[in-house]
């Protein structure tokens, strides 16, 4: 076990979704820091990691999953952005974090209620769709909108394994920058091709945070033993017109057309257009008061890590 973990107790770290773009970086990070990564799968044959069965619609996982943990870091649901937002896939959106959260709730209360640490993800969505130039943190109150009851919903699942006396930390994410996938890789396309513009007013923040620091907070929340919520986002937001220049800089490309109307985005994604034409400035005082050292604190520096 590495000599920087405060919690010797802690050695086996079960993640849902542990395949996915943070969960896969998650993984490394936690193996070289010596800890044993278990992961959860409806199909599990994968190999680099020790993987049980679970499947969340019948609300089955295997024992061994759940006994052998010492801490879980909860990363699974559906991909807010995978679809357009139809009935069908809003309700999945909700179903896959309130169910999964419930299940293993469920689970451990019986097979593993002295489980040492339950880490979930959560989403900077819970301040709504727009929160304009005010600076949020922890303690804002929750905004409106479909994101921010979904969240606020899985922050209330969450809390249930307090009723068990585990220790229970929640880090809402921002918008994670890498260049493996995600929002980063979206926005560059249109930029590599000469149409990149800016959407809206270009004026909505966007609270972002590179991927490496994402998982080091995930750690460094496992490593130190931090209860509570914390923001998942770096010191410095920017706003859609900046992070729209300093990606076309880094690519070396031009900006030529204005920037993309409301209405438009509406054609293209529906209800979705809401999170892209709004934003929130979002506060990361909370986790580096708690003792986590940012890598990427300039977003020109986290976009020349991963572009160059």
């Amino acid at each position: 076990m590495s000599s920087t973990n405060l919690n010797d107790q802690i050695k086996t770290v079960l993640i849902t979704g542990g395949t996915g773009l943070v969960g896969s970086r998650l993984n490394e990070l936690l193996s070289s820091k010596g800890y044993t990564v278990h992961h959860l799968s409806r199909n599990p044959t994968q190999k680099h990691y020790q993987t049980f069965y679970w499947d969340v619609k019948k609300m089955e996982i295997e024992d061994e999953a759940i006994t052998s943990a010492d801490a879980i870091i909860h990363l699974a649901g559906a991909g807010v952005s995978d679809k357009r937002w139809s009935d069908a896939w809003k309700k999945e959106i909700y179903n896959s974090r309130i169910d999964s959260t419930r299940l293993l709730k469920d689970k451990v209360s019986v097979l593993n209620p002295n489980l040492k640490h339950f880490i979930s993800a959560s989403a900077i969505g819970y301040y709504g769709w727009d929160s304009g130039d005010t600076l949020v943190d922890e303690s804002s109150e929750k905004g409106d909108g479909f994101l921010a009851d979904v969240v606020a919903d899985w922050e209330k699942e969450v809390n249930t394994f307090d009723e068990l006396n585990i220790r229970t930390s929640k880090v809402r994410i921002g918008i994670v920058l890498s260049d493996e996938g995600g929002a980063l890789v979206e926005m560059m396309k249109p930029i590599k091709f000469g149409v990149g513009a800016p959407l809206a007013s270009g004026n909505q923040y966007m609270s972002w945070i590179h991927m490496d620091d994402l998982c080091g907070i995930f750690a460094h929340i496992l490593e130190n033993g931090k209860a509570g919520t914390f923001n998942g986002v770096s010191p410095a937001p920017a706003t859609n017109k900046e992070f729209t220049k300093s990606i076309a800089t880094e690519l070396k490309k031009p900006l030529w057309l204005p920037n993309v109307p409301k209405f438009a985005l509406r054609l293209i994604v529906g209800e979705m257009a809401d999170i892209l034409v709004g934003g929130n400035r979002v506060s990361s005082k909370k986790i580096e008061d708690a003792g986590f050292n940012f890598k990427y604190v300039a977003l020109d520096h986290a976009l020349q890590d991963l572009l160059q």
